[in-house]
């Protein structure tokens, strides 16, 4: 019995004490991050002193400057900026979409609108009767009565789905491709409704493209309730809409991502990097997309420096440049990896807004993902778990150019994130400073964990 004992207290005691060094070590950052946090604070200036970061304009320029001026007060062992080229497409005017016409009756009525990002402009005023559909299939079934019209897509999001990741990915195959699709059959424009689940009238913008060798037709999205308003009235006869936009793309310009590096202490050559992008739309401040991933990862970097925490492996905070319509940030930090030989056991993002997190979601084999989730007690006081299945587009092309590096993303609570995304209502206020910093919080955990235990098995 004395033996069994012994022997018994030999195997687990030690597993025990690691568990609870553990603990006591991301409590005591989550009381630092609670109490001393300073990603709110932080957001209100990215969002309130500079607001909306388009890809190629001048408030862009600033948050690059912005951010390694504070990613360098942190004091991390060296920041730096890795240059890469972003596309730069302008808006260039006020959108404009109407109703002018119901079943043969004139009739003006504005529609919210949002050229898409990416589209090119109208060319002036466009008017023709609306063909609208609800899938692809319909398109198809109906492209005999395409040409020389404007296609409204009926993008809703199948409410059915609780996870609305999901309902999004689906719907944004409209946005994606939608106007070639329909250019195709020769149509004149498109409209889509927002991809967003508010039951208000803000439209909602974003990346799309256009085939090789089709029309370049211009593309809106429209506000939800005008959008359902739409459809209806062609349901049942008839509608003749207008739609005007500007949109163009200037030459390529420069950018850069913003990286600070912690060097790890045992091994130095095992990289761990986390971020978010610091580029959004041009209509909104990008507080939840992404200027909370940017204040996540300058959140973990901060709460790491204030404990001393000396890392095993080498850190690395990258604030990306040009996610929202061309992710060319996120692959030359790929390719900067790759050209270096570097050994990224681990990528976490954030880009799914600052709501309450729900959880770590982890892309990894079987017993690999056992062994990350064996973690989820450590989570569980922060509201977090760990889940199967995350990444972000960012890191996305890391895990393409090593197929051996495990990625991740922060997943909060989504229920009310398209109602802001891409939208004017995407703003600090629109952001609660404990949500945030929960996150971060949990965040810390993970990267923390990662580091300590490393990705094997």
């Amino acid at each position: 019995m004395k033996v069994t004992l012994t022997l018994f207290l030999a195997l687990f005691i030690p597993i025990f004490s690691y568990a609870q060094a553990d603990s006591l070590f991301i409590k005591r950052m989550s009381d630092d991050i609670m109490r001393n946090g300073k990603a709110y604070e932080l957001l209100y200036e990215l969002t309130k002193k500079i607001g909306g970061r388009l890809a190629g304009s001048p408030q862009q320029q600033q948050a690059i400057t912005w951010g390694k001026r504070n990613m360098e007060l942190l004091g991390p062992d060296k920041v730096f900026l890795q240059a890469c080229k972003s596309p730069n497409w302008k808006r260039g005017g006020a959108d404009f979409a109407a109703i002018v016409g119901v079943q043969g009756e004139a009739r003006i009525q504005p529609l919210a609108a949002l050229a898409l990002g990416n589209s090119m402009g109208s060319n002036g005023m466009i008017e023709a009767e609306v063909v609208a559909v609800a899938s692809f299939d319909e398109l198809e079934k109906r492209k005999s009565e395409v040409k020389g019209k404007i296609v409204y897509y009926h993008s809703v999001f199948d409410e059915t789905k609780i996870q609305t990741f999901r309902a999004y990915g689906e719907s944004g195959a409209f946005r994606r491709s939608g106007a070639s699709r329909a250019a195709k059959y020769g149509a004149l424009g498109i409209m889509i409704h927002s991809l967003s689940t508010a039951p208000d009238n803000a439209p909602h913008t974003g990346s799309m493209s256009y085939e090789k060798d089709l029309p370049m037709i211009p593309a809106v999205a429209l506000g939800p309730n005008d959008a359902k308003m739409l459809y209806a009235l062609a349901q049942k006869g008839s509608v003749k809409v207008q739609m005007q936009t500007y949109g163009q793309f200037l030459c390529d310009v420069d950018d850069q991502n913003v990286v600070a590096e912690i060097k790890g202490s045992e091994f130095p050559n095992e990289y761990i990097t986390l971020g978010g992008h610091l580029d959004s739309w041009d209509v909104n401040e990008g507080a939840h997309d992404d200027g909370a991933g940017v204040v996540h990862t300058l959140e973990v970097l901060r709460v790491m420096k204030a404990l001393n925490y000396k890392p095993k492996r080498t850190i690395r905070f990258v604030l990306f440049a040009n996610e929202e319509n061309g992710v060319r940030g996120g692959n030359e930090y790929a390719n900067q990896a790759k050209l270096k030989n570097e050994n990224h056991i681990f990528a976490l993002e954030s880009d799914a807004g600052g709501f309450t997190p729900r959880s770590i979601g982890i892309t990894a084999s079987g017993a690999a993902f056992k062994k990350f989730q064996a973690w989820s007690n450590l989570l569980k006081p922060y509201g977090a778990e760990v889940t199967l299945g995350g990444g972000g587009t960012d890191i996305g092309p890391l895990a393409r150019v090593n197929p051996s590096t495990i990625i991740a993303g922060l997943v909060p609570d989504s229920q009310r994130y398209f109602d802001l995304h891409h939208a004017k209502t995407d703003v600090f206020e629109n952001v609660n400073k404990r949500e945030l910093l929960l996150g971060a919080v949990n965040m810390a955990a993970i990267v923390y964990l990662i580091d300590q235990y490393g990705v094997n098995p």
